[in-house]
């Protein structure tokens, strides 16, 4: 089951960061910038959890708290500059779940993410963050990725397309997925992007490219990494 964040964030540079990190843990993310803009899509689809900031350029974060409150158990994490104790027991005592203060770490977010899961009862899979298979070996955590003990280097994107393959191992992951989870959900009728950045791929960690062991193809449907 694929699990939908929301993450309202009005700084470009952390909700790309914050989009990416969680895309590569295998969440379906959506993105607003304001609360009008939360407001409205909240109004059609409601995610497994949002990512609130406080700071919107229309409002502060703690009226969409509220809001949600009135009739969604949807877990909200806070996540602001704003170090004032009082701030917090202010949207804690609103309905957030649990507040982060910035900078923070992707790890820390995560698992306050599978902490506020968990007490809606919802379970996560520990994350995937090593593949091995014939060779190759992705370690998540380090960034690194090697063919027969030899270190492959990869581009940003790449890696990013990579990884969610990983997150997914032995599972197809659609074209749609791939575009909107690496390069954003205006780019799901991009569909050359995948096969050029996949042919890149299999020139790097296949032994025969015109033969791939670890990147497959599903005609048609998208990609699966290889899990045996």
């Amino acid at each position: 089951m694929t699990l939908r964040v929301l993450v309202v964030e009005d700084d470009r540079e952390i909700r790309a960061l914050m989009r990416s990190s969680l895309s590569v843990e295998g969440f379906e993310v959506q993105t607003a910038v304001s609360l009008s803009e939360a407001s409205a899509m909240l109004a059609h689809h409601l995610p497994d959890v949002v990512v609130l900031d406080l700071g919107l350029p229309d409002g502060d974060g703690v009226e969409l708290v509220r809001e949600l409150r009135k009739s969604k158990a949807i877990p909200i994490i806070v996540v602001s500059a704003r170090h004032q104790e009082a701030q917090k027991i202010q949207l804690l005592d609103a309905g957030a779940d649990d507040y982060l203060t910035k900078p923070f770490s992707v790890g820390e977010l995560l698992a306050r993410i599978r902490v506020a899961l968990r007490h809606r009862g919802t379970a996560l899979a520990a994350a995937v963050t090593v593949h091995e298979l014939d060779g190759l070996r992705i370690d998540l955590q380090s960034h690194v990725v090697t063919l027969e003990g030899e270190a492959v280097h990869l581009t940003p994107t790449e890696y990013k397309l990579l990884a969610r393959l990983v997150r997914s191992a032995g599972r197809v992951v659609t074209h749609r997925q791939l575009l909107v989870d690496v390069w954003g959900p205006e780019f799901t009728e991009h569909t050359h992007y995948l096969r050029l950045y996949m042919a890149q791929l299999r020139a790097k960690i296949e032994r025969d490219s015109a033969e791939p062991r670890h990147l497959l193809t599903e005609t048609g449907v998208g990609y699966r990494l290889a899990s045996a």
